[in-house]
């Protein structure tokens, strides 16, 4: 029996966790409100823009299968205060820098520092919380991305237009060292706590890794229907957190203040889209449906629904071009649940692992999306790229139909251990 104190202190960990949420996707996206003044004062094309917007990923994505290996060994009060602490420093550095080669080795070193972060949110909520309310669990943090991005664009652009580019990645900074600092003080295990029933905790404490086993995550069909369901989750999402501004004010010639606040109607969408499927998904297992409807059926329509994006290459009309792009958004949030997968279907003692390669392949559309978009642009015309992402979210509406199949955990062999 669940008492309310041992619900509030959940509830708070759950509170801790989308607040990081929040500071991780303010220091991965302020790169894109800056971009305009950034590309003009220090004289970088487009290309030279994509990679930068890429530089990120390239490591964010290349060390998730170590960063999930470590998640696996070390603890999250101080994994997560390392991380925090590092990445902010390296944000921050970003105002001093002078050069497109100093950008992007700061971009670079972000990524590094980040790499272990989201499998570090799906191992707290496996510990703390019950599987069936893991979705909405899932959900909240992951909002995090969404909402923060949604009221902090706006303030964003508002401290640039005050304080410069340079300004706004000091302030960036500055935040995630604090935050980084609190959480040290503020962040416990459940195993360490009197308010954690100790049978919730033992049903998610993981057994120990036998290193023959590690292929279970690299060969199971299942698992690679996820991991290409969030390369194309990943695609939509990254254009927001990249491109996007860019696209208003460079190829739709909005107003610079103006497109902050326009910018932030699609990750509202994206907000309530993401809260729904969570929240959806949860009910839906409580009243008895099949994992397949409950779990599958926001990814599938979600996944489905962000092929919408395309819509705005046919209109000049700014109000429908925000209603084409909130629609998708909306659509990418809503499926956005995709980490509850990981935990119902990763081999038990393999969930460290198979989040870091679920989110090296999701990652790797960071890498691939700012270049491709860079280059597809770089005639003037911005629909071919909303092409490219409209076809990547179908090829993922496909792989979660005809890949993943049942939602069921994958068992190690026996005779495999």
């Amino acid at each position: 029996m669940i008492t309310t104190e041992k619900r509030k202190k959940r509830y708070g960990i759950l509170a801790m966790v989308f607040f990081t949420v929040v500071i991780n996707y303010l220091d991965r996206s302020n790169i894109s409100v800056a971009a305009s003044a950034l590309s003009e004062d220090l004289e970088l094309d487009s290309v030279k823009m994509g990679l930068i917007f890429s530089a990120f990923a390239w490591t964010y994505a290349g060390l998730q299968i170590p960063g999930g290996l470590i998640v696996d060994r070390v603890k999250a009060r101080v994994l997560y205060t390392i991380m925090l602490i590092t990445w902010s420093i390296a944000t921050l550095l970003q105002g001093l820098a002078n050069s497109f080669g100093a950008l992007l080795g700061l971009r670079a070193a972000i990524g590094v520092f980040e790499a272990p972060s989201y499998p570090t949110n799906n191992a707290i909520v496996t510990k703390w919380f019950p599987e069936n309310e893991r979705a909405s669990a899932i959900a909240i943090y992951t909002s995090g991305q969404y909402i923060g991005l949604a009221f902090l664009t706006p303030l964003l652009v508002a401290i640039q237009d005050a304080l410069g580019w340079r300004g706004l990645f000091i302030v960036s900074g500055i935040i995630g060292i604090v935050w980084g600092v609190l959480w040290y003080v503020l962040y416990r295990d459940p195993v360490k706590t009197k308010d954690t029933n100790n049978k919730e905790v033992a049903k998610v404490e993981k057994e120990s890794i036998q290193w023959h086993q590690l292929k279970y995550a690299f060969t199971s069909r299942k698992l690679w229907g996820l991991y290409i369901g969030q390369f194309c989750l990943g695609t939509l999402a990254i254009f927001f957190l990249t491109w996007f501004p860019t696209y208003l004010v460079k190829y739709r010639g909005l107003d610079f203040l103006e497109s902050g606040f326009l910018a932030s109607i699609p990750f509202l969408a994206a907000f309530f889209g993401v809260l729904l499927a969570g929240f959806t998904s949860d009910f839906l297992v409580k009243k008895g449906f099949s994992t397949e409807i409950a779990r599958k059926a926001p990814v599938i329509g979600g996944t489905l629904l962000s092929t919408i994006i395309i819509g705005a290459n046919y209109t000049d009309n700014t109000t429908l071009i925000i209603a084409f792009l909130a629609l998708a958004f909306f659509g990418n949030g809503f499926a956005s649940i995709t980490w509850v997968f990981i935990s119902l279907m990763a081999p038990k003692n393999l969930i460290g692992l198979t989040g870091g390669v679920f989110n090296f392949i999701g990652g790797l559309s960071a890498v691939v999306t700012p270049v491709v978009i860079g280059y597809l642009v770089k005639e003037g015309d911005f629909s071919p790229a909303l092409l490219y992402i409209s076809m990547v979210a179908l090829v993922g509406f496909l792989a979660y139909v005809f890949l993943v199949g049942s939602v069921k955990r994958i068992e190690i062999d026996k005779t495999d251990s």
